[in-house]
């Protein structure tokens, strides 16, 4: 187990608070970096962020990656990992990593079961698989992740509030043993604040799992079938209550309005598939809404997918031609659109940290959505 005096290469510095609301910038640091928030993190669960190159993410400046437990268990594995040393240089990526402990791919399994010891279900090849908090620091430590999230049990949506007390309950116990099988210093661990849509519940884990004084804490089981509304409910009275001088972080969620709103409360760092997803799937996201380059209009349209944009994507090609490539099956429609996407996103984090600085978050907010949801 890590002792508190052994932590001291990860640090949260607040910088700024908006006065007008709970929005704040913040600076990570990390053995491998620093990470000014609020950040969103891509996702690369495998080990790569899909159809793009690290040297490309570099040159974003895209400054901290997630990738996931449960996937890289299956394949190829933390032995070959280790010995390729670590996951940094098995993928290529110098910068900070950060790998969520499996426990979302596990809720997202039909046929799983859910034990004190940890949780049971079977890999894709059909093998049966137990996943215990011991196995999952072990997985992790392997990996040599900078940040590993906490083993718990991500709630479903909708839980009965007795569902949601033992679950919960649990989960306290798992992170105990996480927590006692933590024991490289190079490493930092989270905790994740569960309890479902129950006020009284989260407040109830956000006083346990903070007690522990981790390096950093998470939201979870939100972005799971809720709707935006109950959401934002839950973050409105989770995050406030959150330790200000911890990183805050808020687990799968990645539409830009829903970024602007975990912000807004005092999130520091959040991770969603949505962008590389949509790009693969041609949907891009831009200042003014949702560009569906496969649509028959953007057959002759030779402007950029945004005129001010400054992507590689934006700078040399147009409309017309990454719909060319989607016709075409062509694999650099789902390059080019991914790297606008996670440009766009970046840079959304930048401008949101900078009203921020400036006391002018809630304005830019709003002068955001009433373009984007035009």
């Amino acid at each position: 187990m890590i002792q508190q005096e052994n932590r001291s290469h990860f640090k949260f510095e607040l910088v700024h608070t908006d006065r007008n609301c709970g929005a704040r910038a913040g600076i990570i640091t990390t053995p491998r970096g620093v990470i000014e928030t609020p950040i969103f993190m891509p996702v690369g669960t495998h080990g790569a962020i899909k159809a793009l190159q690290p040297q490309v993410l570099e040159e974003m400046k895209i400054p901290i990656i997630l990738s996931n437990t449960y996937h890289l268990n299956l394949s190829p594995g933390p032995a070959i990992i280790k010995k390729a040393g670590g996951l940094h240089k098995f993928m290529g990526w110098n910068k900070p990593i950060l790998t969520d402990s499996g426990g979302f791919q596990v809720f997202s399994l039909k046929d799983r079961k859910i034990t004190e010891e940890g949780a049971q279900f079977k890999s894709p090849d059909g093998e049966q698989v137990v996943l215990t908090p011991e196995k999952s620091i072990e997985i992790q430590q392997c990996l040599g992740s900078d940040i590993m999230m906490a083993f718990d049990e991500c709630i479903p949506h909708p839980a009965t509030k007795q569902y949601t007390k033992k679950s919960i309950q649990r989960t306290h116990r798992w992170l105990d043993r996480c927590i006692n099988s933590w024991s490289n210093p190079q490493q930092s661990l989270f905790g994740i604040i569960q309890g479902s849509s129950f006020e009284q519940l989260r407040e109830e884990c956000v006083q346990e799992v903070c007690s522990r004084d981790l390096p950093g804490y998470a939201i979870g089981g939100v972005s799971v079938g809720e709707g935006p509304e109950l959401m934002e409910q839950v973050v409105s009275y989770t995050a406030p209550i959150m330790p200000k001088d911890r990183p805050r972080y808020v687990m799968g969620v990645g539409n830009p309005e829903d970024l602007l709103m975990i912000w807004e409360y005092g999130i520091d760092m959040s991770d969603c598939i949505i962008p590389t997803k949509f790009a693969r799937g041609g949907t891009l996201f831009t200042n003014r809404g949702k560009l569906r380059i496969r649509h028959r209009k953007m057959r002759g349209d030779l402007y950029p997918v945004e005129p001010n944009c400054n992507c590689y994507t934006c700078k040399n090609f147009s409309r017309s031609y990454l719909k060319h490539l989607f016709d075409a099956n062509e694999v650099l429609g789902a390059i080019l659109t991914s790297t606008h996407n996670i440009a766009f996103y970046n840079h959304l984090a930048r401008r949101a940290r900078q009203a921020i600085i400036q006391d002018r978050f809630l304005d830019f907010k709003r002068e955001f959505l009433s373009r984007y949801q035009q």
